[in-house]
């Protein structure tokens, strides 16, 4: 594994640092893109006589329903494993490794995503190259996964109790039943020959008895 290694170091010395120009715009923050990191790796690899092959292999693959304003979408989540082989040209010694990535998105371009960013962090974390940055994420994922959360409902202000509407209260002849007004109620009753309540109809007739 001698002349192998020899090589890596040289190939690590070369990719040492990629420097970050991705941008997630949704999250604010920067990244190293995998087609600057391949670009680096595949120049290095070709200049000291290395080839490789890679194999993905898919770990994880469901459908996930999202609410958004649209209603309920389906999107795909992806976990797939790359493993890459190192070859040196020359002595013929090899060198395999691995890395696992992750993808959200419709349809195929979930895998894609997910194989893509693995083969990324193999390499990155095979020749510890440096950028600095957290893990990115995809920023339409990232608004999509943000818009589909439901917000709680508004509290409603407690609406106040309507007043009670008081009725007139209704008086009726003690002798004919026919309706009067509080004001004959009140006369009638509270004439001594009468003492109860009549209509001015029926008062006459205890007017002329009494």
């Amino acid at each position: 594994m001698k002349n192998i290694a020899v090589k890596l170091v040289k190939i690590m010395n070369d990719c040492k640092y990629v420097q970050k120009k991705g941008v997630n715009s949704f999250h604010k923050y920067k990244y190293a893109l995998a087609a600057d990191v391949l670009e680096k790796v595949s120049e290095s690899c070709v200049h000291y006589g290395v080839a490789t092959v890679s194999n993905a292999e898919i770990l994880e693959w469901k459908p996930i329903d999202k609410q958004s304003k649209e209603g309920i979408k389906t999107e795909f989540f992806a976990t797939v494993k790359v493993s890459i082989m190192a070859i040196d040209q020359d002595s013929g010694e090899s060198i395999t490794f691995s890395g696992v990535g992750c993808g959200q998105d419709v349809g195929d371009k979930a895998v894609m995503k997910a194989e893509t960013a693995a083969i990324k962090y193999a390499w990155m974390t095979t020749l510890n190259i440096a950028t600095g940055d957290d893990p990115e994420a995809d920023e339409t994922v990232d608004q999509r996964n943000a818009e589909a959360i439901i917000k709680p409902q508004s509290k409603q202000p407690k609406e106040e109790p309507k007043p009670q509407r008081i009725e007139p209260k209704t008086y009726k002849c003690s002798d004919c039943d026919s309706v009067i007004s509080e004001r004959v109620y009140d006369f009638s009753m509270n004439n001594s020959s009468m003492k109860k309540s009549l209509c001015k109809n029926c008062q006459q007739k205890y007017k002329k008895v009494g």
